[in-house]
């Protein structure tokens, strides 16, 4: 059974915010929002008893993160070996420019998802999977796309993470400058900062004719 949008994960030692802990959240609705708006997660775990992060496009379905690559990745097989795997997304939404050098900030969103990860075996999940990563890459694309067969499916690992526990931390607003400086002739506020998608540029080898389809920005 999914968990209710509006739960909040456990907080303990792993995952409470201790710095500017006021701006922590531990509902499941935030951080879901954060993993699904994110194009790319790093994978934290060890191999061979050394700490490594992996980035990698991912997806979100219900309360598990998937990822894949290929069955000879060496990282990913590690990330299955049954030890803990934490997994972050960062978006940053503003350049915060203050009056003195010291209060510079960004406004952003952050989260990570702390779980074990295992081999998607099952082909049905493993399909599902593949059809939430390319969703998540562009929506609309995997009815308008081959499958992959049978071949490709056998030369892909997929992972599943279920995220066990969780917690975002999240910067808005205007920068906080000290009183004794907002005298000064320093200009002060906020550079938002967005991600947008630019036109569509065709493959060298697109047969003629064929037009970009309506989900295309």
């Amino acid at each position: 059974m999914l968990r209710a949008m509006d739960e909040s994960f456990p907080i303990d030692q792993r995952n409470r915010l201790r710095r500017r802990s006021q701006r922590g959240r531990y509902d499941h609705a935030t951080v879901n929002a954060i993993f699904d708006e994110a194009r790319i997660c790093h994978v934290a775990f060890q191999v061979d008893g050394q700490p490594i992060a992996l980035p990698t496009i991912h997806a979100r379905i219900g309360s598990r993160l998937y990822m894949h690559g290929s069955m000879a990745n060496r990282m990913l097989g590690a990330l299955v070996s049954g030890g803990p795997v934490s997994a972050t997304a960062t978006l940053v939404d503003g350049l915060v420019l203050a009056r003195s050098a010291f209060h510079h900030s960004m406004n952003y969103r952050s989260a990570v998802a702390f779980g074990r990860a295992r081999n998607v075996d099952d082909p049905a999940e493993k399909l599902l999977a593949f059809e939430a990563l390319v969703e998540r890459l562009m929506p609309g694309r995997w009815n308008d796309s081959r499958p992959p067969n049978v071949e490709e499916i056998a030369t892909t690992r997929v992972v599943c993470m279920p995220i066990d526990q969780a917690s975002a931390k999240v910067r808005t607003g205007d920068p906080v400058d000290d009183a004794s400086d907002h005298t000064l002739d320093h200009w002060a506020g906020v550079v938002p900062l967005t991600t947008v998608p630019g036109s569509p540029v065709p493959a060298e080898d697109l047969r003629p004719g064929i037009v970009p389809p309506p989900y295309l920005p």
